[in-house]
This record gives C-alpha cells, structure tokens and sequence, in this order.
C-alpha cells in the first residue's frame, strides 16, 4: 500500500446557497493553492500520482498547485450538502444555516438525518458514500508511489471515518474542522491506511497568511 496525501480544495464562492453556484475557487483560493504547491516543491515532497475529483473547484485548485500530470475521477467528488440541507428543509422543516455558527450545529443533523436513511430523495446513500470513497481511496493506496489527492472536506472526513473507524459525531466535528488546502496524510500500518497528520497548514504558518487560514 501507498501514502495518500489529502488536500482540501482552496477557498470556494463561500457566500452561495446552492452547489452549481460555490462551486468555484474565490481569489483567496486560488492564492492558497498556490502557496501550498510552492510550499510542496520547497520541501521536496514529491508524488508518483496525483488525483483529483472532477467538481470546479478541485481543478482549479489542482492547476494553482501546479502539480500534474492529474487524474480525475468522480468519486473524489463532495457529498451534495446543499441538495441534503434542502431536502431536509421540505421534508423535515429544518432550516439551511446562515452562518457558520449555525452551520456548525446543522451538519451533525445532515449526516445523522442521512445516515438513519430520514431524507428522501437523495442523489446517493450514506452507505454509498462511504462505499465509493472506501473503494476509490484503497484503490489508490494499491497504487505504486506516493499519491497526492485533491478534493473536498466531507470526503476527507469520510476517508477518516473509513480508515479509523470513526463514529458520526466525530465524523462531522471533523469535517467542520477541515480548512482549506489543508494537507492530511493516510499511511499504510499493516494492511490498512491510518491517519499520521491532519488539518496542517504549514504554507500558512507566517502570521502575514492569519487571514487566509479559512473555512469554507
């Protein structure tokens, strides 16, 4: 098995309400991609595959870093929180969150509510996303070299739950915790992938970069 290094894609069009219109790379996104592939290059990491899943936003992040030749694969794609918290809405009266203070208590809600299969109509399962990123995340692992994997926060998180055996409430808390172009590294312990870093920023570490340590 191989190392797979995660990263989250760079700051998105975080003042939108639907999928279609966050799915984009604000200014300061691209500009944290950037850093983080410079800082990369400067540390000597170097990766035999990198991936990345097929939404806007990990493409641009992918081509700031400057990294590639890239595989996408669809994947690696988020979960569609938007397309959830608003069938949730109708179908259970909870409102889509505000801020990120609300949003903090609605995720939990989501991925518990999906999960206990209470939100109808879904684009896929929560059984069928944990399978998909199972699958393609030990597919990669099987892979020869390092890998190098772009893609988004609820996946990331996932992962994680996969490889650690986490339950649904530290799933979410950890996916809340998630920044953008954080680096996150799953290394093969015997015959499994374990988590040996998490949620790292070290591109972002000068204190003139506090304020592109963001979020969403």
């Amino acid at each position: 098995m191989s190392q797979i290094t995660l990263i989250r894609h760079g700051q998105a069009n975080n003042g939108s309400k639907d999928e279609h219109g966050y799915d984009k790379l604000s200014e300061l996104g691209h500009q944290q991609a950037g850093w983080l592939g410079d800082y990369l290059r400067a540390s000597g990491e170097d990766y035999a595959r990198v991936y990345s899943g097929t939404l806007r936003r990990h493409r641009e992040t992918a081509a700031a870093m400057a990294y590639g030749p890239v595989v996408e694969d669809a994947r690696l794609n988020e979960v569609a929180y938007f397309d959830l918290s608003q069938r949730m809405h109708e179908q259970m009266g909870i409102p889509h969150p505000t801020g990120r203070e609300e949003f903090v208590e609605h995720l939990p809600l989501v991925f518990t509510a999906w999960r206990d299969g209470q939100i109808e109509g879904a684009a896929e399962t929560f059984q069928d996303f944990e399978d998909r990123v199972s699958d393609v995340l030990h597919e990669i692992a099987a892979g020869d070299g390092r890998a190098l994997v772009v893609t988004s926060g609820g996946l990331i998180s996932m992962g994680i739950r996969v490889a650690m055996g986490l339950e649904i409430g530290s799933m979410a808390r950890m996916a809340l915790a998630i920044m953008n172009t954080s680096v996150h590294q799953l290394h093969p312990i015997g015959s499994s992938l374990s988590l040996t870093q998490f949620n790292a920023v070290p591109h972002l570490a000068d204190p003139a970069r506090e304020y592109a340590r963001t979020f969403v």
